[in-house]
């Protein structure tokens, strides 16, 4: 009963296990068996499952010429490895090889194969069963194609940790070893190509492309990751659209309306050919050209795409290729292939009579009636063009030769060299167990496994620690991704001129080693766009920004629809689409265009503009007038007005004027900050000792005249020692004021970038307002109270004080410094030194021509008013002035009294001064006389008063002198004794004084 058991379990696994004919399978036994999968077929043909009766399997239609290629290339591996005398010696290697038909259920239907033969040997039936039909186990397969495909079938291996080695499978969902743990590949991860894409757009300056992909897991994932790099580099995406060979027609319409209606001209493409392929032929038929397609290696060298009769729409193709390999004696193998020769592959009737479109009499199933011609093929996955057609019988002479068809394209071995290397591979890992050293192996206490009975699990983890260097002289070794990393060749179609096919030249290469920024190398001058012109496409959302202007977000819009906006003063840009303007370096300005930066124009009160060559010729002028004032009055130092002047003082108020005028220089030229330390000082001090000097004569004169009687004390009190101390004391207190200043806060230089952007100013920072609004105030209450004296003494003798031209000038030193503190605090830059210099100027002139300029005129142009007479006679008058005053006062005073006691009359003052009231004189001279008697005899003042005129003589002839002193000693007494006022007295005793 167990025997039969076992029996019966055999029978159906083996029933399961040949499920396919021996016209599907390339067949041969060996020692070890190799699995193989392959797309023979492009695909399935439709039909419609009813279910009314058994469900037959699908008929596999459209030859896949490249497809077969590549499974001689498995065949032609494994019989160079079994002549091998070094690799796997007395060892033979089996295969059994299916045609996946491209789709997923035709390849699981063959992993079952796989599988179920794997479970028959598991059972350990051999004891009980001589089956002389045994196969032996398939320890690894190497397929299948498509990702998609390669994913359903490594979820079965992996269930059962069959190796699985893909020769074309690039999606970088198979790099999970999580999920695919028997999944190797000599082909490399979509992940680097997806990169590769984003680089050559960005290589080419485009930022406006629209993706499609196949709705499978080679084009999702692929797609995807190019999606998560051109976000990287600011690359958008106008349409992203899925597509699939089994789209139904109104699905391609939208699609194509889709690429028809886009602005983007670069279209990136992760696809199969027989999945592109439908969406080709609609754009064709409406004549959709202009676009530039970035092509995935799966379609980038496809036949089934690479058409003469596309080109005109798909002309400017830029793709993707593995790197070609050599397999010496390839091409002669593939010469040899023969349906009689042939006897293991099973494939090799069919493919005869598509080759040669015949058909082989003692084939039932590719009768005349029932087989269709179709070509094609796919270096990714290739693909076809066919119709039904009567064949005739093929003779089997026929040259294999003699027929162009993809399967003899062996120039550039890509898939076919992917194939070869993945056998071999697993051929390594054979001999690595073969050749295991006990102690050393990889399994449990070093232990190794026994050839003879190898399992596949085993030959999974030689793999996977794989090391050896293939035909090509290269390194081949899987990471632990179970990933070969390789490079990429980048093509470009262009359209022969021999015979009008479609070629693939070589443009440049990726070099996935090197270093980032370093990988990509593309020579523009092999490229052709659309098939002839050298000018690379324009395939953005938005022209260029030129230098000068960034990109400017448009609202609603991709980062990559923008428009140009000009960069802000300050900012510049120097290459095309900035993002965003730099700015410029503090002391550099933009330029016009705001292409660059240039140094800020440095501004201040320069000695060579108009501006402060006008004002330096005032302070000049005022010094040179200053000087030749302060000549004329040494020249004439004797003279009675210089002495009335009060000549030190004089000299030292000239002095001070040559230096406010001087100070004024440090305001204008390039400030230092020697110079802002100085000049500031320097204008507070001279000021300073100009009005004090101004305010100590003043003061001195007024305080003589209204002293009771001048005696000794008082000219001793006044002397000149005194005075100067009294200048230097006032003086002093602005010094310090300027010392204190400079030790807490000196001014500095200081470049000010904020009043004009593209302007610095050079100007000196004060370092403390307040300190100079102490210097400045403190100027002010000295000439304030300066002004008061003046004001107070306007009415003393002109010859000791010019009162009124004082005060004039006191109150134009107060406009121009009240309006000084305004303009001061609105001006800004080199205008503030203006401001000042031109203050500075203004007050030093006004108190120079107030006060000297009426000297200097009577010393050059009226030397006859600078006499001693001169002097004396203006003094009397003065002194006569104030006693007649006092004496009218004195006489309405005692008047009024009088009236008050009764109305008695009071005596009229008498003196020897005459009154006349209200008469003239009845014989008056001619005007000429009446000057020239006054020189001659002295002076007379007259006074007027409210009730009347006092006319006052004096007369200071040499030889009358002592009558006159005693007439004057009696005018004297007089009005001593008659009106008690002492106000003449002190007058007149300022007349030894000139």
């Amino acid at each position: 009963m167990t025997l039969y058991s076992c029996c019966l379990i055999l029978l159906l696994f083996t029933w399961n296990a040949a499920a396919y004919g021996p016209n599907q399978r390339a067949q041969k036994k060996g020692d070890i068996i190799l699995g193989g999968l392959f797309p023979i077929h492009f695909g399935v043909a439709a039909k419609d499952q009813d279910l009314k009766s058994r469900p037959e399997s699908v008929e596999c239609i459209r030859y896949n010429f490249r497809g077969f290629r590549w499974l001689q290339a498995m065949i032609f591996a494994i019989e160079e490895i079994n002549s091998s005398p070094t690799l796997l010696p007395n060892m033979t290697l089996g295969y059994r090889i299916f045609d996946t038909c491209n789709t997923v259920s035709k390849a699981l239907e063959a992993t079952l194969s796989f599988v179920a033969q794997n479970k028959i040997d598991s059972l350990n039936l051999d004891e009980f069963c001589n089956c002389s039909e045994h196969i032996p186990s398939t320890i690894a397969v190497v397929g299948a194609t498509g990702s998609g495909i390669s994913t359903a079938v490594a979820n079965l291996l992996g269930l059962f940790y069959i190796p699985q080695v893909s020769y074309a499978s690039s999606s970088r969902l198979l790099s999970n070893k999580n999920q695919f743990k028997s999944f190797l590949r000599t082909i490399p991860n979509d992940e680097h190509q997806a990169t590769a894409m984003a680089d050559i757009i960005e290589y080419f300056r485009w930022n406006w492309v629209g993706t499609i992909a196949a709705d499978d897991d080679y084009g999702r994932p692929g797609i995807e990751k190019f999606r998560e790099e051109a976000e990287e580099r600011d690359i958008c995406i106008d349409f992203s659209e899925l597509i699939s060979q089994y789209s139904d027609e109104e699905e391609i319409q939208q699609v194509v309306e889709v690429i028809q209606n886009s602005t983007a001209r670069v279209i990136v493409v992760f696809s199969s050919g027989p999945d592109l392929e439908p969406l080709i032929k609609e754009i064709v038929r409406r004549n959709i050209t202009g676009k530039i397609w970035l092509a995935s290696e799966a379609w980038a060298s496809s036949s089934l795409i690479a058409m003469p009769e596309f080109f005109r729409v798909i002309g400017s193709t830029i793709g993707f290729a593995l790197k070609a390999g050599q397999i010496p004696g390839f091409r002669e193998f593939l010469q040899k292939v023969h349906p009689k020769k042939s006897t293991n592959n099973g494939f090799a009737k069919e493919f005869w009579e598509e080759t040669f479109n015949c058909y082989l009499p003692d084939g039932s199933k590719n009768s005349p009636a029932s087989t269709s011609f179709h070509k094609g093929h796919e270096e990714g996955l290739g693909t076809g063009n066919g119709t039904a057609a009567f064949r005739p019988p093929c003779t089997g002479d026929e040259n294999i030769t003699s027929v162009e068809t993809p399967y003899m394209d062996y120039t550039h071995l890509r898939i076919s060299y992917n194939v070869y290397l993945a056998v071999y591979s697993i051929a390594h890992a054979l001999q690595d167990i073969y050749t295991c050293t006990p102690g050393k192996g990889l399994f449990t206490n070093g232990s190794c496994a026994d050839i003879k009975k190898v399992e596949a699990w085993q030959v999974l983890k030689h793999l996977r620690h794989l090391n050896f260097t293939n035909n090509m002289g290269e390194q081949v070794d899987f990471d632990e991704f179970g990933d070969l990393v390789g490079n990429y060749s980048i093509i470009n179609w262009h359209l022969s001129p021999e015979d009008g096919s479609v070629v693939f030249e070589e443009v440049g290469h990726y070099n996935v080693y090197a270093k980032k920024g370093e990988r990509l190398f593309i020579n523009e001058n092999k490229i052709l766009w659309s098939g002839f012109s050298k000018e690379v496409p324009f395939s953005n959302c938005s022209r260029d920004c030129l230098p000068g202007t960034r990109k400017g977000i448009i609202e609603g819009e991709p980062t990559c629809c923008f428009e140009c906006v000009d960069c802000p003063d300050g900012e510049y840009s120097d290459e095309t689409d900035a993002s965003a303007c730099d700015k410029c370096p503090e002391d550099y300005w933009s330029n016009e265009n705001h292409t660059s930066c240039i140094p800020k124009q440095i501004e201040f009160l320069s000695w060579t503009e108009p501006f402060g060559i006008a004002l330096t010729l005032f302070a000049v002028l005022g010094i040179f007038l200053t000087s030749f004032v302060l000549g004329v009055f040494t020249k004439f130092r004797n003279t009675p007005i210089v002495k009335a002047t009060n000549r030190e003082l004089s000299y030292l108020l000239l002095f001070s004027l040559l230096c406010c005028f001087s100070s004024s220089l440090f305001f204008i030229g390039e400030p230092q900050n020697w110079t802002c330390r100085l000049r500031q000082p320097a204008f507070g001090i001279s000021f300073v000792l100009c009005i004090s000097c101004i305010l100590v004569k003043t003061n001195r004169v007024l305080l003589v005249f209204e002293a009771k009687i001048p005696t000794s004390l008082h000219r001793k009190w006044w002397g000149l020692n005194l005075q100067f101390l009294l200048v230097f004391l006032c003086t002093f207190v602005q010094i310090v004021i300027c010392v204190i200043w400079l030790y807490t806060a000196p001014p500095s230089s200081y470049r000010n970038h904020e009043l004009e952007d593209e302007i610095i100013f050079i100007t000196c920072h004060e370092g403390s307002l307040m300190a100079l609004g102490f210097l400045i105030g403190y100027t002010c209450l000295l000439a304030a109270i300066c002004f008061f004296f003046a004001f107070k003494s306007r009415k003393l003798p002109e010859n000791f004080n010019e009162a009124k031209f004082i005060t004039f000038s006191m109150l134009i030193f107060f406009i121009v410094w009240i309006s000084f503190i305004p303009a001061y605090a609105s001006t800004y830059g080199k205008f503030v030194s203006a401001v000042e210099v031109i203050a500075i100027l203004a007050a030093s002139f006004g108190l120079l021509a107030c006060i000297f300029f009426n000297k200097v005129y009577i010393i050059l142009f009226k030397p006859s008013r600078n006499t001693i007479e001169e002097v004396r006679c203006s003094t009397a008058a003065h002194a006569f002035k104030v006693a007649a005053r006092a004496t009218l006062r004195r006489s309405n005073v005692s008047r009024k009294r009088s009236n008050s006691l009764g109305g008695s009359t009071g005596s009229t003052p008498s003196s020897s001064i005459s009154s006349k009231s209200n008469h003239e004189d009845p014989f008056p001279l001619p005007a000429s006389a009446e000057r020239q008697r006054q020189q001659q005899r002295g002076c007379k003042q007259k006074v007027s008063f409210g009730s009347g005129t006092v006319t006052l003589s004096l007369s200071f002839e040499e030889p009358q002198k002592n009558a006159m002193a005693n007439r004057n000693a009696k005018r004297r007494n007089s009005l001593e004794a008659q009106n008690s006022d002492d106000s003449l007295m002190r007058h007149r005793a300022l007349l030894p004084l000139q």
